[in-house]
């Protein structure tokens, strides 16, 4: 059963960087697409970014395009959420997964509802 530990998150003032990881166990890291989503209160789970398991192809949602970067290495069972140009409405806890049924980013990849199991995520609070 493939298990994944978040960190990295925390407060930063608007416009500010943070780079979250998140390390994976129990699987074949190398075979999985990669994505993380991030969550509100009282607001479902959205989709962020996601990666190919050759870390050549990425996919973000709109709101985090030309900000967010995705990146992996498989050597290490990691896979890594870089935030530049934090905004106040990227505060949330932000989770990743791994995609066990593909190798690439596909619809289904995008889809939290897809997931069985999750981590305990990491906070990221964007506040003057």
């Amino acid at each position: 059963q493939v298990q994944v530990v978040e960190s990295g998150g925390g407060s930063v003032q608007p416009g500010g960087a943070l780079r979250l990881s998140c390390v994976v166990s129990g699987g074949t890291f190398g075979n999985y697409a990669m994505a993380w989503f991030r969550q509100v209160p009282a607001k479902e789970r959205e989709f962020v970014a996601g990666i190919s398991w050759t870390g050549v192809s990425m996919s973000y949602a709109d709101p985090v395009k030309g900000r967010f970067t995705i990146s992996r290495d498989n050597a290490k069972n990691t896979v890594y959420l870089q935030m530049n140009s934090l905004k106040p409405e990227d505060t949330a806890v932000y989770y990743c997964n791994a995609h066990i049924r593909s190798r690439i980013v596909i619809p289904e990849t995008k889809q939290p509802e897809k997931y069985n199991n999750w981590g305990q995520g990491t906070r990221v609070t964007v506040s003057a």
